[in-house]
């Protein structure tokens, strides 16, 4: 009876020994994901729901308090800046997540195709992400908008073009382990192609670490567009992103409004759940306590 029992603890698998709970999120990644999740929804819904701009129909209040019928105040010109925010969401989060999809999309694909392909494909690819890699993001952000204008599609481009060379250079050289490993060889051996051990080989094992990277490039992206717009050469008026929103209200910093507070706690509080979502994904908590 005894042996038995002793057998089959040893063999059970991690997840089935795991106490019950919280997934392995934590319940800190659980926090910022559900921050996440109701930004990403606002941003989504957001604009369907609400139909005006937050224009006052009666008596116009220039940066009117917290009230009842204004949750977080009003803007300069007497908007409501709960509808504001909430309008801004679609600008600052979903151009941001089309921006990094696209960034860590194509750097991924580029760093899984120098990892397998000869020296010289790997050489050219590398050399020329390192020349753009040169140029400061914000002066390249201000050359495009200065020769295609700011619409959200050329920001969206331009984002993703400045973060494609970070997420290529963490990709390759985790590619570059992987294939060197055994299996590829063996896989090699198969007679199994370029594309094969691209999709099937590398790039499940070096998925883990490129979201945790995802989520940072997300957050630059986020304050790139955030900057830009606080210069005026983001989001055109009448529409308005978050950085939009400071830069519009800014006349209110010295009375603390929070016409102009508000939109800034909005970009902290994104980027802080991304960073929460990001210190707890699964496993990086056994890593960084092996260090």
């Amino acid at each position: 009876m005894s042996t038995t029992s002793n057998t089959h603890a040893a063999v059970t698998p991690p997840e089935a020994r795991r106490r019950p709970g919280l997934p392995a999120l934590g319940l800190a990644g659980w926090i910022g994901l559900l921050i996440l999740a109701a930004w990403l929804i606002a941003a989504i819904i957001g604009p369907i729901a609400i139909t005006q701009d937050g224009t006052p129909m009666g008596e116009v209040q220039i940066f009117g308090p917290v009230s009842a019928a204004h949750w977080l105040g009003t803007d300069y010109l007497g908007r409501d800046m709960l509808t504001r925010v909430i309008l801004g969401a679609r600008y600052t989060v979903l151009v941001a997540l089309v921006s990094t999809l696209f960034a860590s999309g194509i750097g991924i694909t580029l760093a899984l195709l120098a990892s397998v392909s000869g020296r010289w494909v790997d050489a050219c690819l590398s050399r020329g992400l390192d020349t753009l890699t040169a140029i400061p993001s914000k002066m390249f952000a201000l050359i495009m908008v200065a020769a295609f204008g700011s619409t959200v599609w050329m920001l969206a481009i331009t984002a993703a073009i400045i973060y494609i060379p970070g997420a290529f250079r963490i990709a390759r050289s985790l590619a570059v382990n992987i294939n060197a490993m055994d299996y590829v060889t063996v896989a090699r051996t198969r007679g199994e192609g370029i594309g094969y051990i691209m999709r099937e080989e590398i790039l499940p094992n070096i998925a883990g670490p490129m979201m945790a990277d995802l989520g940072l490039r997300f957050v630059y992206v986020v304050l790139l567009l955030a900057s830009l717009s606080f210069l005026g050469l983001g989001i055109q008026p009448p529409d308005a992103d978050w950085g939009s929103l400071v830069r519009e209200n800014i006349g209110a910093l010295s009375d603390g409004s929070m016409a102009v507070v508000a939109p800034a706690l909005a970009i902290a509080s994104l980027t802080l759940a991304v960073n929460l979502v990001i210190d707890n994904l699964p496993g990086r908590s056994a890593r960084n306590g092996a260090k």
